[in-house]
């Protein structure tokens, strides 16, 4: 499931599962490249929430979450944040992450 976040719905939707937060701006190329990988993992794990911040509309979630550099994707289970990877990388690196927490 891919949920778009805002200020309003992001500590809702991040306290429950194995969540994965892509936060993106824009204008921000790499986003562009990592955005149809993060589609086509949501359709293959309906068991992990995706969501997608815009670092440009909600900066106070990014700042609280010390996100610095973008697409910066950070991966929580159960609210808690357990791992992160920074920049497009590829879709292995993601499925190894997601494979990590699930077990």
């Amino acid at each position: 499931m891919l949920t778009e976040l805002n200020d309003t719905n992001f500590d809702e939707v991040i306290k429950q599962g194995v969540v994965v937060v892509d936060f993106w701006a824009a204008w921000c190329g790499p986003c562009r490249i990592i955005t149809p990988t993060i589609e086509q993992l949501a359709q293959e794990h309906p068991e992990v929430t995706f969501g997608k911040l815009n670092v440009d509309e909600y900066p106070q979630l990014a700042s609280r979450h010390g996100v610095m550099s973008i697409p910066m994707l950070l991966f929580f289970v159960d609210g808690e944040l357990k791992d992160n990877s920074i920049g497009a990388v590829p879709k292995a690196v993601i499925e190894k992450k997601l494979e990590l927490l699930q077990s």
